[in-house]
């Protein structure tokens, strides 16, 4: 890679700045350099540096917490950082809560907790920020961001005109959605809205972990807070924090496979860990398959895979994006010939 000067320049009342470092801008901690970059801090921003680039090709950057930069981007780079939270009364029990997209979705998760707003405390702790998680439809301990997703106001790269989809445009899917698929790349999400419950709390702790840990402390009748600080445990001792060792997070999906390749799995591996989805098919842990192929703990250079949760892929250090991305692949080749599953990314290769 080539070094280049870095340079600022101005147009209008926004920087752009060249040869701009990614490192501190992605959760794996790639060195990868931006030719252009720009932090846009509002709606207006947004809609008039698409207005003067409208030729450019455009690479939408928020927390980079979902994805692995395995290049420099020639194309300009525009940095959410829009900010703002407010809230709506809907009824009694509900109240509709509206995020910016440059929000910190862990920071949104507690300031909607401190409030005594339901619905979000399963998906504490998760990286990234809010703008991206419904394009991800982020879940965890039986909880998804759908579940009390309202709508979400995005703006079109190519018109720079605002438009409102609501949960069933969103299309929302097993870590997917509208936005994942055939409207990639067209749209910004600049600010999400969900409807919260602020006195009767439905709470979902039917996951072993959540209920062990609220056992554990002799909580018989937990309230938001006492799940989100139970999730928030659990996340901390099984999954690796990208400020000391650069990661994404659940690098693959869990596989759903049908109950007849499930059971001829089961014959070798009477062990094997599953969770039921309907009644054709079966989800299998993806960290299980590749704990027993023998990665956990393993490391080429400073790509490795977690010690602790084999589903996550790690930097130790001076990975590039393309070491990772080669681990990854190893791993998907190893998955198929052992158990002939074929492993999805839920990390978005770039």
């Amino acid at each position: 890679m080539s070094k280049k000067s870095r340079t600022t320049k101005t147009i209008s009342f926004l920087k752009i700045e060249q040869n701009k470092s990614l490192k501190k801008h992605n959760t794996f901690g790639i060195d990868v350099k931006a030719k252009e970059f720009i932090k846009i801090n509002s709606e207006k921003e947004l809609i008039e540096t698409l207005s003067i680039h409208k030729n450019k090709d455009i690479f939408i950057l928020s927390g980079g917490s979902n994805m692995l930069l395995t290049k420099d981007l020639e194309s300009l780079v525009l940095y959410i950082a829009i900010k703002g939270i407010s809230t709506a009364k809907q009824s009694d029990n509900h109240v509709l809560v509206s995020a910016s997209a440059g929000e910190n979705w862990h920071d949104f998760v507690q300031y909607c907790i401190n409030n005594d707003y339901g619905g979000l405390e399963n998906l504490s702790l998760i990286p990234g920020y809010v703008g991206s998680a419904p394009i991800q439809n982020i879940g965890a301990y039986g909880v998804e961001l759908k579940d009390s997703f309202v709508s979400c106001e995005t703006i079109n790269l190519t018109t720079g005109k605002k438009r409102i989809f609501n949960k069933e445009q969103c299309s929302f899917g097993y870590r997917n959605s509208v936005f994942k698929s055939e409207l990639k790349g067209r749209y910004i999400i600049t600010k999400v809205t969900f409807k919260l419950s602020t006195k009767e709390h439905s709470l979902n702790t039917s996951y072993g972990a959540i209920e062990n840990a609220l056992k554990d402390k002799n909580i018989n009748t937990p309230t938001i807070k006492d799940v989100s600080e139970a999730v928030i445990a659990i996340r901390k001792s099984k999954l690796p924090d990208p400020a000391i060792i650069g990661n994404s997070g659940s690098f693959f999906k869990n596989p759903v496979i049908s109950i007849e390749a499930f059971n001829n799995l089961q014959k070798s591996y009477a062990d094997i860990p599953h969770y039921q989805v309907d009644e054709q098919n079966i989800k299998v842990p993806a960290g299980w398959l590749i704990e027993q192929s023998g990665f956990k703990g393993k490391r080429w250079g400073d790509a490795g895979v977690h010690d602790k949760q084999a589903l996550v892929l790690v930097n130790h250090n001076n990975a590039n994006g393309q070491e990772i991305l080669e681990l990854s692949i190893k791993i998907k080749n190893t998955i198929k010939e052992k158990f002939d599953i074929s492993l999805e990314t839920e990390v978005n290769i770039i």
